[in-house]
């Protein structure tokens, strides 16, 4: 079964550029992981500061094998200290 993701990331503005550099990689890399069926991340139209990332998983399996990979380890260092809060991440089910 399909796993759908959605994570809510907020940098803080003096971190957004090199945040996005982050971001941008993690798509670049996860879009080549065989578990992965969508990867897509989207920027706020009335705060740049705001992320959202779409994505679509073959199984829990493929997307926990996604959470070890080193450039989501080296996000999840980053955003300690880059962030505004915690990256909020919902898993649904198509309906």
């Amino acid at each position: 079964m399909s796993i759908y993701l959605t994570a809510i990331i907020k940098t803080k503005t003096e971190h957004r550029d090199e945040v996005v550099a982050v971001l941008q990689n993690m798509v670049k890399e996860t879009r080549k992981e065989e578990a992965c069926i969508q990867y897509d991340l989207h920027q706020g139209t009335e705060d740049e500061n705001l992320f959202v990332f779409y994505e679509i998983w073959k199984s829990r399996e493929g997307l926990d094998s996604h959470n070890q990979q080193p450039y989501i380890q080296a996000f999840v260092a980053l955003a300690q200290d880059k962030l505004q809060e915690a990256p909020k991440v919902y898993l649904t089910k198509k309906i």
